[in-house]
């Protein structure tokens, strides 16, 4: 395979159009963390590896925005910002451990496979920072979409577009973001043996409260003993951030509205919250994961129906991670179906080869929008130069 780097705006384009001539697509590679995430790609011969395409470009604290090249790391965004008192609103988690690779996870990697952490209950994903946009489309050309505010009006959103298109639509070469202040100290609290039922509704109750949770999740006996314990059934856990005397107030405000029940605290909440948000759980076995989005109501039946141990539910219990043994047909027939009534989708994040060649790894799409998905390819790539097969078979 050959590999062709590049390290600025005007290589991408010639690379780009010597591809176009030639007719050769190519995988887009920078970090490689997430190399084996997506379905088998066979029709490439080429990457084009953006690893050098690096660097943060402009950082403007007191007006939130940062502006950074797509094969910067997310360690370096994260300590320019922390050293300012901000963060990315959707924490992209690195995903290294979780695919086993040895790869440095970058912000462009982070926002073409649209990854969050739990603090998206609070700020959203990678499309709700992702203000504005450079890149290269299949044509050859450089284009900017989007803007330096949260309002953007002119034209269609396609920074959005671009979040969860796995680079299959065009290359970036400059991303800008909306950040977020951090608060100075954080406290987590546990509601401890809890069914995923009674679990999730109280995690739905404190999103909808005025206390701006920045983490709400619910996880099994299986998910993080290590770190939380002995948790019976199972465990709601509820991060409130602030400074000092602010976040006395919301800790006692939580305990009030969760009641007279087993709350503790949790002295390594951070922790918890970084493991799940990373899937890291996951990391010491051998274990396909599957990722599924439900409406958070629906989450404890999802859950229950799909009836494996080693799980746990993020976001309020709008998206459930599960594990199950390699390539195992009735397992995923049974979160096929318990996904469907839940009007949710499924997507499978890591497995071995044989099984990301014969399971569908991203939602299924209905002819309709199989179709829309095709056009909005096509108007981008006609070519289908880049990352071909990655997302969809002919997309």
């Amino acid at each position: 395979m050959t590999a062709v780097g590049v390290k600025s705006e005007r290589e991408v384009v010639e690379a780009v159009r010597e591809a176009r001539e030639a007719k050769q697509p190519f995988d887009i590679v920078a970090g490689g963390t997430k190399h084996a995430f997506g379905r088998p790609q066979a029709l490439s011969e080429r990457t084009l590896d953006v690893a050098r395409l690096r660097g943060i470009q402009s950082y403007e604290p007191e007006e939130l925005i940062l502006t950074v090249l797509p094969g910067t790391k997310l360690t370096e965004i994260e300590l320019a910002l922390s050293e300012r008192g901000q963060r990315l609103g959707f924490e992209p988690p690195d995903s290294a451990a979780l695919f086993g690779s040895n790869g440095i996870s970058t912000i462009g990697g982070a926002v073409s496979a649209d990854t969050s952490g739990s603090v998206r209950v609070r700020h959203g994903g990678a499309r709700d920072s992702l203000l504005g946009l450079r890149g290269v489309n299949g044509f050859g050309a450089a284009f900017k979409a989007g803007g330096r505010v949260v309002k953007n009006v002119t034209g269609f959103d396609i920074p959005k577009l671009m979040c969860g298109a796995f680079g299959t639509l065009c290359v970036l070469t400059e991303l800008t973001f909306r950040v977020f202040p951090r608060a100075s100290q954080s406290a987590t609290l546990m509601l401890r043996d809890v069914a995923p039922a009674e679990g999730f509704q109280a995690l739905r109750r404190i999103w909808s409260s005025p206390l701006e949770a920045t983490g709400l999740a619910y996880v099994a006996p299986l998910a993080i003993p290590e770190l939380l314990g002995d948790i019976g059934k199972g465990a709601a856990l509820f991060r409130v951030e602030g400074e000092a005397e602010p976040l006395k107030e919301k800790v006692q405000m939580l305990r009030s509205a969760l009641g007279a029940r087993d709350v503790k605290d949790v002295a390594l909440g951070d922790a918890a919250f970084a493991r799940l948000s990373a899937a890291a759980l996951f990391a010491t076995t051998a274990h396909d994961v599957w990722r599924v989005g439900v409406p958070p109501s629906e989450a404890a039946r999802a859950a229950e129906s799909i009836g494996t141990e080693l799980w746990y539910g993020d976001l309020a219990g709008g998206v459930l991670w599960f594990g199950f043994e390699p390539d195992n047909a009735a397992s995923i027939a049974k979160l096929r179906a318990a996904v469907a009534r839940a009007n949710g989708h499924a997507t499978l994040v890591r497995a071995g080869l044989p099984t990301r060649k014969r399971v569908a790894v991203f939602p299924q799409e209905t002819p309709e929008r199989a179709a829309l998905t095709k056009g909005i390819k096509a108007a981008f790539d006609p070519l289908s130069l880049f990352n071909p097969g990655r997302m969809y078979e002919g997309v």
